[in-house]
């Protein structure tokens, strides 16, 4: 992992050393769960976030992305928070850009923040803020070398064990390699999720990548079950599902897929 990269993570990583050190009242599994199923809640977590693909393209390709998405909240005053979340891909591919050949490395980093109301409405919560594409790719077939910049926001309502919401975001390339392609790319994605009292819960979440230089979509459907547990002293989330390839661009259409998270919960 290059030096900026590096510094995201430390930046992250260092409050949730810090919070998980101190003595912390004891959430309920249902609380955990229902804070989990919302991307606006004021509760530190350090995610990983695993998917695998398989017969992808014309040379039956595979590629292995592990998602490494610490949120982070910060008070801004006591009526609202700054959501900060980025989302450091480590992937691994063969057999995608031709035969026998394999790539390896950090892709692109995406840093959204989303300023969000500390107390829900209802049930209802939203947030919005920015959000920044970086190019810290290690290899030049996993990275756009483009830095963009644009808006996100989430909405979504909790009621009697339903999560119901939506998260997008679009982003612009504003500097980097001028031999690239700009970028321009709108995600879209759908979460629907009912958790038990247990902390057990069964989702679906869709997403819609948008490339609208090259105007092609991708779109995933995963269904998944999850589950709120501790390992010793550590409060998880485990989750497994399969990754449905809905559309592609031919040479990057995987014939199926499946996502596995285990995440580190630290209550404040």
């Amino acid at each position: 992992m290059n030096s900026i990269a590096t510094v995201i993570a430390l930046f992250f990583f260092f409050p949730i050393l810090v919070k998980a050190q101190e003595e912390k009242p004891v959430a309920s599994a249902e609380e955990l769960a229902r804070k989990l199923s919302n991307p606006a809640a004021s509760l530190i977590s350090m995610p990983f976030q695993n998917n695998t693909d398989v017969g992808i393209g014309e040379f039956n390709g595979s590629r292995n992305t592990l998602n490494f998405q610490p949120v982070v909240p910060i008070k801004i005053n006591p009526k609202l928070n700054l959501i900060t979340r980025v989302i450091i891909p480590i992937v691994s591919q063969q057999n995608i850009t031709s035969e026998n050949v394999k790539q390896s490395g950090v892709a692109d980093a995406v840093l959204s923040g989303f300023f969000s109301p500390a107390e829900s409405r209802n049930g209802f919560t939203w947030g919005a803020g920015p959000v920044m594409l970086l190019p810290i790719a290690t290899n030049d077939f996993l990275g756009s070398k483009k830095f963009a910049i644009g808006p996100t926001a989430l909405v979504l309502k909790q009621f009697s064990g339903w999560t119901i919401g939506a998260l997008a975001n679009q982003l612009w390339s504003v500097a980097g390699d001028e031999e690239r392609n700009d970028t321009s790319q709108l995600l879209l994605q759908q979460f629907t999720v009912y958790n038990w009292k247990s902390g057990a819960g069964l989702g679906l979440i869709t997403e819609w990548t948008q490339d609208w230089k090259a105007s092609v979509a991708t779109v995933f459907m995963t269904p998944q079950i999850t589950a709120v547990t501790r390992l010793g002293r550590q409060t998880t989330q485990v989750g497994i599902g399969p990754r449905i390839p809905v559309a592609a661009p031919g040479w990057n259409k995987a014939d199926f897929g499946v996502r596995a998270q285990l995440g580190f919960v630290f209550p404040q």
